[in-house]
């Protein structure tokens, strides 16, 4: 187990209302597995994945990364688990425009402020396994949709982290970029790092070891036979 909801739920109060963003759930995310979370927009999936990458706490229950509840972490031990522990890849890449794919891979390891050495050659190591090294000195507006995506991908693995949450990361890619970045993805989990993709893209299913569905806050789970993928 890599990641635990348990009994957790985010409710947002405005005034005398409350809003439930996500219902009660308890949900585990193990090493080895690529998980799908699937559901229309606004359903709340995108709730479960902030809070499963730390980005916001529960209102009620716990939340376990590593073994740790990060309910009990100071802003700054949280920022450091997010950081070594968890990498996100986002629908919208989020690459740093001035900075070449290279630069930018190595980002987070200068935000751990290690040595330059070990910064290239970790970098250099995870833009070999998106395979995008012939790709290295180019600037984010050159790149394909497909390239740029795995540059993200790579900015995620650098840290080496546990747990890899992605959101929405086909939106925009035709079928060969894809397949490519949704193999990239399935390969990590034969390393022991837990994968979790949120999506409406029925492609996905073929990829997944285990779905959960978000409908109006509700979390179910779906088994090994993803349904309803569409929004």
């Amino acid at each position: 187990m890599i990641a635990q909801l348990i009994n957790a739920n985010k409710l947002y109060r405005t005034g005398d209302q409350t809003i439930t963003a996500l219902s009660t759930t308890s949900l585990q995310l193990n090493e080895g597995e690529l998980l799908l979370i699937i559901g229309p927009s606004g359903s709340g999936k995108t709730t479960l994945l902030s809070l499963l990458g730390c980005l916001i706490n529960p209102t009620e229950g716990k939340l376990l990364i590593a073994h740790q509840d990060v309910n009990q972490l100071s802003a700054r031990e949280m920022a450091t688990l997010r950081l070594n522990t968890i990498g996100f890849v986002f629908q919208q890449f989020n690459l740093l425009a001035p900075l070449t794919a290279e630069q930018n891979v190595a980002f987070p390891l200068k935000m751990q402020r290690l040595p330059a050495a070990e910064i290239n050659r970790r970098t250099l190591e995870a833009l070999e396994k998106v395979r995008m090294t012939h790709r290295r000195k180019n600037l984010p507006r050159t790149l394909s949709g497909g390239e740029q995506q795995r540059i993200a991908i790579a900015r995620a693995l650098v840290t080496d982290p546990k747990l890899v949450l992605c959101d929405e990361p086909t939106a925009s890619l035709d079928k060969d970029s894809l397949d490519v970045v949704m193999e990239e993805l399935k390969n990590l989990t034969l390393t022991g790092k837990s994968v979790a993709v949120v999506t409406h893209d029925p492609r996905l299913q073929r990829y997944a070891d285990r779905a959960v569905q978000v409908k109006n806050g509700v979390v179910s789970q779906l088994g090994n036979q993803p349904a309803d993928l569409m929004d």
